[in-house]
């Protein structure tokens, strides 16, 4: 028997969702060979493969909503890969780097991290389908979003390559206590600011934004440990002013 036309097994997909798939596929590769450097001592390569994993992660989803190409299979693979990448692979970076000098309790706030990033993940999925929520609070996150969390999480690596602390012995209580608490941020629901939809900006800051973005990414490639540190240092300094915008928008919503 001849298979329906109408059959959407048997048609053929689209290319554009191929290129999307491809890219989140490239960070999940990035994610567990930055396992793999761990496993060998490569930190500053391991912090480098996570940190590529989060630009592709910021890449295929613009992507695909670009092409048109987004679907149901393509936002379970991206989830997945997040997973590995911004909750395993810091984690166990963690571990090998630092954490093991506690034993099962480093290995616990391991755990914990993994564990945060999963429940953080799970929940986006949920709130996607939530249909009740306002159109404003679509430009913050419920929590810490797990590549902000990762991007933290790896913060005593930045300030170990820069020579602040040694491989991160010595300070390893205060290690485990500044990981605990990003965990924390990512299965809380402190409101943090998406920047998602940022489509558009005003004409006469095009030419200042350019240069400044041009800018920010020669430092960055320059000097990348001076540049995630300052990066992390303030998104977590911003984390106050989401909060109070967030209450400020809820509040004018309940008066109207």
């Amino acid at each position: 028997m001849e298979p329906s036309p109408n059959n959407k097994r048997f048609q053929p997909i689209p290319i554009r969702y191929l290129l999307p798939n491809l890219i989140t596929l490239l960070g999940l590769c990035s994610g567990v060979t930055a396992i793999r450097f761990a496993v060998e001592g490569r930190y500053e390569f391991a912090v480098g493969g996570v940190i590529f994993a989060l630009v592709l992660d910021a890449m295929d989803g613009r992507l695909a909503r670009y092409l048109q190409g987004t679907s149901r299979f393509g936002a379970e693979l991206d989830s997945l890969a997040d997973f590995v990448n911004f909750g395993v692979a810091p984690a166990l970076m963690l571990y090998f780097w630092s954490l093991n000098t506690m034993k099962t309790l480093g290995w616990v706030v391991c755990l914990m991290l993994a564990i945060a990033c999963a429940l953080r993940l799970a929940r986006f999925n949920v709130a996607l389908d939530d249909p009740n929520k306002p159109a404003w609070a679509a430009a913050f996150f419920t929590g810490m979003p797990a590549p902000a969390g990762a991007m933290l999480a790896m913060l005593p690596f930045y300030l170990g390559f820069l020579g602040f602390i040694d491989e991160g012995h010595s300070h390893v209580k205060t290690i485990a206590a500044f990981v605990v608490l990003i965990a924390i941020l990512m299965v809380s629901r402190v409101p943090t600011f998406s920047g998602k939809n940022i489509t558009r900006v005003p004409r006469n800051l095009f030419l200042p934004l350019l240069a400044g973005l041009a800018l920010a990414v020669v430092y960055l490639i320059s000097f990348p440990w001076e540049s995630l540190a300052i990066i992390s240092a303030i998104y977590l300094c911003l984390i106050p002013f989401s909060v109070l915008t967030y209450r400020r928008k809820n509040l004018q919503t309940q008066q109207v």
